[in-house]
């Protein structure tokens, strides 16, 4: 089974992401996606929130997607999920240029990591967590960009 890892922070989890995961059902039977953590800065209430929101937004996929978190190397843990594919999204050159130093880093750790980098689709290039919580904190209207799971957590966290 080819399975692959889609690491990030999905805070909170977008279209985009939702997006990125289709695809890649198209290429890999199981899709992880892998919620990064720091126990300094990621409280485990929050982490398991994080978690439940992306298995709600993600739920339509069913068993070929599972959502978990991890506070280790992204190597280490790629390795213990027994696959050596990590998926990333490119919505810009800007993505890419990070993206590719973080490859060459994760490579250089583990020679037979392999990356799989999709761009974005048009309809959601534009997207990111960062912006979809700004205009969240701001009251502006995030329901074309968010499972409906998610606009209503970020309105709540917001006293919307």
């Amino acid at each position: 089974m080819a399975i692959v890892v889609y690491p990030g922070s999905f805070n909170p989890i977008t279209n985009g992401h939702t997006d990125l995961v289709k695809r890649a059902l198209n290429l890999f039977d199981h899709v992880i996606l892998a919620i990064g953590t720091s126990a300094q800065k990621d409280p485990e209430d929050y982490l398991k929130d994080r978690i439940a929101l992306c298995r709600t937004a993600l739920a339509e996929f069913g068993d070929r997607v599972s959502v978990e978190g991890f506070n280790t190397l992204l190597v280490d843990y790629v390795r213990s999920r027994n696959t050596t594919f990590i998926l990333r999204g490119l919505r810009t050159v800007t993505d890419f240029d990070y993206e590719f130093q973080m490859a060459e880093m994760n490579q250089s750790l583990d020679p037979e990591i392999e990356y799989v980098f999709l761009p974005t689709s048009k309809e959601c290039s534009f997207i990111s967590s960062t912006l979809v919580r700004e205009i969240a904190s701001l009251g502006g209207d995030i329901t074309n960009f968010v499972h409906p799971a998610v606009r209503e957590a970020l309105e709540q966290s917001e006293g919307g």
